[in-house]
């Protein structure tokens, strides 16, 4: 076991009392996952496995800690992941875990989950979960004949793991990988949703400058009576040293906001996907890339009036390419809502299709919390 997942076991008390509590349903059960290769992840993997749970795993490109996927091999289980993985070994990866035939999966993004159903889900196949809005969506466009648990459809998940967990780690992401300082800083939101509210608010709080963009007037609404200045996509990049993407749809920033830019800005992404950032757009305006450091870490992008944007982690999310992820204590609770609904969906009783998580979990989970903080 890696040092980083006895940290975090010694912080994931929520975790580890789930697994306990659903061992009857989950023991002998093959799970399938696809979930970001770190030490909080490895330290749910390292539970389940103790508890009988056959795990066959994968990561997403880019995010892997190869160190956490050695020593889960070590722990005996199948892991199929490096960080220097590409989307092409991603989805050889995917088909790699799915020969388990599983009974449970637990996906995020979608990729795992959409594969299974396309090549033909195994007749042993229960059910399983996902943790992203974004798998969530592309889940709810195909015809799913067990029961998915969508676990970023919590309200408790979403104040926090995705406000103060997404929050707290994007902005330490963004330290990690380009040594700057937030406070003075001008920053652009893209998206304000819970991901972009947390990441806005927390940059705020740091002292910058903060303008955000999103096409709910809801929204935007609430943007502005947080304190935060609301414009178009163009308006709100246009000053910007450092833009976050946190929208989770492809193409956000396209030839419009490039154009936009000032010279120097920073560009880093939040949502799921690297996909935020128009690769055709951004390849149309560039002559020529510098690499400032490591390879893709920070990757300045110049244009034909000499201006410069620069891309960090080649859009990736940067929490977990730059950073650790969300907090151990935010993942602890996210991770207790996967352990409960995987074992609603292994329990039986659930209708089949993509759902939320269910009532009786949610509030159990907070209970639980509200207890561990008080």
């Amino acid at each position: 076991m890696s040092a980083g997942t006895r940290w975090a076991l010694n912080h994931m008390p929520l975790t580890a009392a789930a697994v306990e509590e659903a061992a009857p349903v989950l023991t002998g059960r093959r799970l399938a996952m696809c979930l970001h290769v770190e030490p909080k992840t490895a330290a749910l993997v390292t539970l389940l496995a103790g508890a009988g749970v056959e795990v066959t795993l994968t990561g997403s490109p880019g995010t892997t800690h190869d160190d956490v996927a050695a020593a889960l091999r070590d722990l005996g289980v199948t892991v199929h992941t490096r960080r220097a993985d590409d989307e092409a070994d991603h989805a050889r990866n995917v088909a790699a875990v799915l020969e388990c035939e599983p009974d449970l999966t637990l996906d995020n993004g979608a990729d795992l989950t959409l594969s299974l159903l396309r090549s033909g889900a195994p007749a042993g196949w229960l059910g399983g979960t996902e943790e992203t809005t974004t798998g969530g969506l592309r889940l709810r466009e195909e015809r799913v004949g067990r029961p998915v648990v969508v676990i970023n459809d919590s309200r408790l998940k979403l104040l926090v793991e995705n406000e103060f967990g997404v929050g707290q780690s994007v902005v330490q992401g963004f330290l990690n990988a380009t040594n700057l300082m937030v406070p003075g800083m001008r920053a652009a939101v893209l998206g304000y949703g819970p991901c972009g509210k947390g990441v806005a608010d927390t940059l705020a709080r740091l002292g910058a400058r903060v303008a955000v963009c999103d096409t709910d007037p809801m929204r935007a609404l609430q943007a502005i009576l947080d304190g935060h200045r609301v414009g178009s996509s163009v308006e709100v990049v246009s000053d910007a040293q450092a833009v976050f993407t946190a929208t989770g749809a492809p193409g956000v920033v396209g030839a419009e906001e490039l154009a936009a830019l000032p010279d120097g800005a920073l560009l880093a992404g939040v949502g799921h996907f690297a996909w935020e950032i128009d690769a055709a757009a951004l390849r149309a305006a560039t002559v020529r890339t510098v690499e400032y450091g490591e390879p893709g870490r920070r990757v300045g992008h110049v244009r034909a009036d000499g201006r410069e944007v620069v891309i960090l982690d080649r859009g990736r999310m940067l929490n977990l390419t730059a950073a650790n992820g969300n907090s151990i204590q935010a993942m602890d609770l996210g991770l207790t809502l996967q352990v409960r609904s995987l074992a609603a969906v292994a329990a039986g009783g659930l209708a089949s299709g993509v759902q939320s998580v269910p009532a009786p979990v949610e509030y159990r989970t907070a209970t639980d919390l509200v207890a561990e903080l008080a």
